[in-house]
C-alpha cells in the first residue's frame, strides 16, 4: 500500500500537509494532496474523486476537519483501502457536520470568529485564527495559515452523507487533545461510534496535522500497513 492520498479541511489548504507529506514520501509513499475548492460539497467530493482516479492503485484516503466529512462521501469506492480523520468530522448516513456539532459544541462555534462573505463563503477571522485555530503553531505560521485560508461555501458544513465511508472501511482517528475548532470530545464519539483505530494527540491544537508531524504520519503509516496484510 504505497499510495496515500491527503485532503484539507475548511479555513485551510493543501500547504498545511507539507510536513507529513515530507515523511510519508521520504519512508517510500507516494503521496497526493487534493485541493479542493469549498466552492459546494459536492465540487469537493468530485476533486478528491478526481484525484483518487490517477491513482495506480489502492490508497489510504485522509481529512482534516471538513474534509472528514469529505472523504466519507468520497471514499466509498473500491480503489480506496482505509480511512485516516485527523482532527475531522466523520458524519454517519443522513447526518451533517453542523448538527453534528452540536453535540458537543466547540470553543469556536460559542465565539464571534467564524465570518461571512456577502456571497455565502465563511470563513475565520484571522485576529482569532491563532487561538481557535493553530494554537500550537508560532504566530507567524498561524498569520500565513489565516491570510491563506479557502474560504468555504456555508452549505457545505450542512451537507448530508448519504452512504459512509467509515461504515465499509477500516478507519483511523486522531483526537487533537486541545481542539477549539472541533470538540476533542466529538472527536472521541465519531470514532468510538465507529470503532475507528484511536490516537489522541493530548496537547494538541486543531492543527494537529501541522504542529505534529511525525505523529500523525505514524497513524498514516499504520493504516497503510495494516490494509496490506
Amino acid at each position: 500500500m504505497k499510495n496515500i492520498v491527503l485532503v484539507h479541511g475548511a479555513w485551510a489548504d493543501g500547504s498545511g500537509w507539507r510536513g507529513v507529506y515530507d515523511i510519508l514520501v521520504k519512508d517510500g509513499f507516494d503521496v497526493s494532496i487534493v485541493q479542493e475548492p469549498e466552492t459546494s460539497f459536492q465540487d469537493d467530493v468530485t476533486a478528491v474523486k478526481r484525484i483518487l482516479a490517477l491513482q495506480d492503485g489502492p490508497s489510504i484516503l485522509v481529512a482534516h476537519s471538513y474534509g472528514g466529512a469529505v472523504i466519507t462521501e468520497a471514499g466509498t469506492g473500491p480503489s480506496v483501502a482505509g480511512v485516516v480523520y485527523v482532527a475531522a468530522h466523520m458524519p454517519d448516513a443522513g447526518e451533517n457536520e453542523a448538527d453534528d456539532g452540536k453535540r458537543f459544541p466547540s470553543d469556536l462555534s460559542k465565539s464571534g470568529a467564524i465570518k461571512k462573505t456577502a456571497d455565502g463563503f465563511t470563513y475565520l477571522d484571522p485576529a482569532h485564527f491563532h487561538e481557535y485555530f493553530a494554537a500550537d503553531l508560532s504566530v507567524e505560521q498561524a498569520a500565513f495559515m489565516a491570510r491563506s485560508q479557502v474560504l468555504n461555501a456555508a452549505d457545505n458544513f450542512k451537507a448530508v452523507i448519504t452512504t459512509p465511508a467509515w461504515r465499509e472501511k477500516p478507519s483511523w482517528m486522531i483526537v487533537a487533545g486541545a481542539d477549539r475548532t472541533i470538540n476533542p470530545d466529538l472527536e472521541r464519539f465519531y470514532a468510538k461510534r465507529a470503532h475507528s483505530h484511536t490516537v489522541e494527540v493530548p496537547d494538541a491544537s486543531h492543527s494537529v496535522y501541522v504542529s505534529h508531524p511525525k505523529e500523525v504520519a505514524d497513524v498514516i503509516e499504520s493504516a497503510a500497513h495494516a490494509v496490506s496484510k
